[in-house]
């Protein structure tokens, strides 16, 4: 195969860039509801008897299907987990995205719930096992608890070293990640939905 400047001018002025040796994108949807009052954040708490992450919680999405946007992607997952339909989603606007580690995207999208929906709201119970509510105003004036762990790269026995010309004794550069936990009433919002929860405090507390 030759290489072709003009072909890949082309190709680059005409494609979207995305995360890089990603293998996946997911997207999820951050509903916000009217619940008393007062705006609440909802949040699912995943069945057990899924094989991932079960018990744990999480904002309804999942993974994006081939030519599918973020907020197409949330709103099907959306439907499929809770039976609220799409046109009871008002969209807002998308959060700051996560590259995950291992290798994958997620987008949060935020959006407003229909009361009307929310009260004819049915949860998968292939997926669900409950929804709970947690109100802004709660979680503007509670930060959530940090903790961080070191990320330590392992190379393998067979890892190249002398063909790349560095010694065995190499100083990898370390990493770490940082777990905000929210407690609530017996529940933790921690991992991914922790990081989106704080993301949209931390935008919410920006001045505009």
């Amino acid at each position: 195969m030759e290489f072709n400047l003009t072909s890949l001018e082309h190709t680059l002025q005409t494609r979207a860039p995305g995360l890089m040796d990603s293998r996946r994108a997911y997207a999820v949807l951050v509903p916000l509801v009217e619940r008393e009052g007062e705006l609440c954040l909802l949040y699912e708490v995943r069945a057990k008897t899924l094989r991932r992450q079960p018990g744990e919680v999480c904002f309804p999405g999942g993974r994006m299907e081939a030519e599918e946007t973020p907020e197409e992607c949330a709103l099907r997952e959306t439907w499929e987990e809770l039976a609220i339909p799409s046109g009871a989603v008002r969209l807002v606007g998308r959060l700051d995205f996560i590259a995950h580690r291992a290798n994958f995207l997620m987008q949060p999208v935020l959006g407003v719930v229909d009361s009307g929906a929310l009260e004819r709201m049915v949860p998968s119970t292939a997926e669900v096992d409950e929804v709970f509510f947690v109100p802004m105003s709660y979680l503007l004036t509670h930060p959530p608890i940090e903790y961080t762990y070191e990320l330590i790269p392992t190379p393998a026995e067979n890892f190249p070293y002398e063909v790349i010309g560095i010694p065995r004794d190499y100083r990898w550069q370390k990493g770490s990640e940082n777990v905000p936990v929210y407690p609530w009433k017996g529940r933790a919002i921690w991992g991914l939905t922790g990081r989106i929860t704080r993301n949209l405090i931390q935008i919410c507390k920006t001045p505009g």
